[in-house]
């Protein structure tokens, strides 16, 4: 099985949250972890916006090593596919989705992968499994 880490469940990492790291350990060999190019990007963002400091230096000390060793998924072609449905269907549900988690359900579904988050809105995306590892 495959998961992508939501922005949240790799700032989780980068926290070292017990619960997250024995998810990762209890995982079988057939099983990946990933991220996508848009988690990538709004974790340096993240960390760009930090002023210049400890705390900044210290949270890309620690994401370093999670980008080195999670491989991250380039966004797929037909994962536009995908948004424009999974948009469409928000709207007319009267539901609205911030347009980065649009493209990170999108790679999932596309990519097959679980989504593992803790942001509840993910849970109403038709067609998209998710997990909690925090729960």
């Amino acid at each position: 099985m495959t998961f992508l880490l939501d922005s949240n469940a790799f700032s989780d990492l980068m926290r070292k949250d017990r619960r997250v790291e024995a998810h990762l350990a209890a995982l079988g060999p057939n099983d990946k972890v990933v991220i996508c190019s848009i988690v990538r990007g709004e974790i340096l963002y993240g960390l760009a916006r930090l002023p210049q400091g400890r705390r900044r230096d210290d949270l890309a000390k620690q994401a370093a090593p999670l980008f080195a060793s999670i491989v991250c998924q380039p966004v797929p072609e037909s994962a536009g596919d995908a948004y424009a449905n999974i948009k469409r269907t928000r709207e007319q549900q009267g539901l609205r989705l911030d347009e980065n988690d649009l493209w990170i359900a999108a790679t999932a579904s596309t990519l097959g992968a679980t989504l593992v988050t803790r942001d509840s809105d993910f849970s109403s995306v038709e067609g998209l499994a998710t997990t909690n590892w925090t729960a």
